[in-house]
């Protein structure tokens, strides 16, 4: 019952935060650098299912995603909005994430072969990423 719920919070989560963020929504700024929200649901989307669920690999259209991101991420200021980003969609999920979910998470770059200098975590205070 547990796993149907959580995949029915994520649905709904999806599918308001595609809406609101879908090509760049011009409705949410840009925090700053180059890089928009919208962009970053889209390239993160497909790992989704791997952070709630796991998996023996990471889906090659999620590592696609990520390496996408890191290209686009190139300033201070785009890695910084690419942190908040991901920040926010996880605090406004809905979802209560376990240390399983934020270790899958967290070890995305790397098992993707992307060395970010930053750790996803909702702890990470973006304001410092360089």
């Amino acid at each position: 019952m547990v796993f149907v719920m959580a995949s029915l919070q994520t649905r709904v989560f999806l599918m308001a935060l595609l809406c609101l963020l879908a090509l760049g929504a011009t409705i949410i700024p840009m925090a700053q650098g180059e890089v928009s929200c919208g962009q970053v649901v889209s390239n993160l989307t497909p790992c989704i299912s791997y952070v709630l669920y796991g998996g023996a690999t990471v889906p090659a259209q999620c590592c696609n995603g990520i390496r996408n991101l890191y290209g686009m991420a190139q300033t201070k200021p785009d890695r910084q909005a690419v942190c908040n980003c991901i920040k926010n969609a996880v605090r406004n999920s809905g979802f209560t994430y376990s240390h399983f979910n934020l270790n899958l998470a967290a070890n995305l770059p790397k098992n993707c072969g992307v060395n970010i200098p930053y750790q996803i975590s909702p702890d990470t205070d973006c304001t410092r990423v360089q």
